[in-house]
């Protein structure tokens, strides 16, 4: 077999998997397990933006270094990528149909818009409840507003590839619309009203993507991936800030969320998992098992809370230390991306409430600098505390039992199951 034909193979492969949000670790492997059950070895180092890949027979070795921009996430396309290979191994795919197999998926289309658009707005009512909107306007609204920028941003792909820009628009449309509701008296929930549709933006996947390759010693692919997320979350605060601004309206800090019955924390929890596996193209079928995840993961929170009297940051260790021992095992057989699925599981526990006021505080204090209150400076700080020590626990919560048990149990997992689609 010729060593270009396998290193052609085995790119194709890799960028799939590298581009749509699989693990860096996980990517590796697959890489080397294609090459090897061709016969060659091969050894695959992924930077930002690019993947250097070197196949070897022992006699001769070529080498190439490719374009990878890992921004995205479908875990259809890992499913399916991953799939093909399991199918080469097996015999069942020859070299020419595993080849066409993979442009195949590269060139799948993303999910439909109006399911898009539809799931956007599911998602972030979801997010209101858990977060205390009571009244039935208050979710409409919310999930207009989600909806209408989930539309926005599919626009916007059409037009340019700037990673930031659809953000940025979504939650600049999210904070005019919260704006106008106060304006026009319509809800009193501006923080949910506005907030809500932006915390659907948050590029949950690639902090933990991020966080994973730190722990594992890339430093330089790691700090690239939570750089761009760290960028992504600032522009989405921004554009939510500047979209209040134009309705001289101002997100007030440190404010108190109402207590949600756990019956409705809990339903609200598996919608906007469902919500969040269909924006990360997860198939129909596997979406029960991370909404039954998530469901179980927000109750174990709201027991910590509100039965043990523990903090929200002790809350959200409990939950995703849950999840991460679940899902890492549950991933490997469904062969999706851990941190797609993870994040999936628990997005409603990430504190965008806490990260957008600190960005409002910190404009505020900007603004009006020595005559800014004690009060301001201090929920400022107490929001921007509380959201790092949340995003902290939520790492260590999701990574630690997934490095713990791929480094001790490494067999827990099983065989991991093909997906038959």
């Amino acid at each position: 077999m010729a060593i270009s034909t396998v290193l052609d193979l085995t790119r194709l492969a890799a960028t799939l998997l590298f581009v749509n949000g699989q693990t860096t670790q996980r990517t590796i492997e697959a890489a080397e397990r294609l090459a090897g059950m061709l016969g060659f070895r091969a050894s695959l180092l992924p930077r930002w933006g690019e993947l250097h890949l070197r196949i070897d027979d022992g006699t001769e070795a070529r080498a190439e270094s490719f374009a990878a921009d890992p921004v995205g996430v479908d875990m259809g396309k890992v499913a399916a990528t991953l799939s093909v290979i399991d199918q080469l191994g097996d015999g069942r795919l020859d070299i020419a149909a595993a080849r066409s197999a993979l442009q195949a998926i590269g060139r799948r289309p993303p999910i439909g818009l109006a399911r898009f658009a539809a799931l956007a707005g599911a998602g972030a009512a979801a997010l209101g409840v858990i977060f205390g909107a009571a009244y039935l306007l208050s979710l409409v609204l919310i999930a207009l507003s989600a909806a209408a920028g989930a539309c926005l941003r599919r626009g916007i792909a059409g037009i340019s590839h700037n990673a930031f820009v659809q953000p940025f628009c979504a939650a600049l449309l999210a904070g005019v619309a919260g704006a106008v509701a106060v304006d026009l008296q319509v809800s009193s929930m501006l923080r949910l009203i506005a907030v809500c549709p932006c915390m659907i933006l948050v590029p949950g996947p690639h902090l933990l993507n991020g966080t994973m390759d730190l722990a594992r010693a890339r430093i330089a692919l790691g700090a690239s991936r939570i750089g761009f997320a760290s960028l992504s979350i600032v522009m989405i605060c921004t554009g939510l800030l500047v979209g209040l601004s134009l309705g001289g309206v101002t997100l007030p800090v440190s404010g108190q969320s109402d207590p949600v019955p756990v019956l409705y924390d809990v339903i609200a929890a598996g919608v906007a998992v469902a919500a969040y596996g269909t924006f990360f193209a997860m198939p129909w079928r596997m979406l029960p098992v991370p909404m039954l995840i998530g469901m179980a993961a927000h109750a174990a929170r709201w027991a910590t809370i509100s039965l043990a009297g523990g903090s929200v940051e002790a809350g959200a260790l409990v939950a995703c230390l849950l999840v991460g021992t679940i899902v890492t095992p549950v991933a490997d057989r469904l062969r999706l991306p851990f941190a797609a699925f993870a994040f999936a599981a628990v997005v409603s526990l990430i504190p965008g409430v806490f990260l957008f006021r600190l960005g409002g505080g910190l404009v505020d204090l900007a603004t009006l600098g020595a005559k800014a209150s004690p009060d301001l400076l201090l929920g400022t700080i107490a929001d921007g505390a509380t959201a790092m020590l949340i995003i902290l626990a939520m790492a260590f919560g999701l990574i630690v039992p997934k490095l713990f048990i791929e480094h001790f149990y490494p067999g827990l997992a099983g065989p991991p199951r093909p997906d038959p689609g």
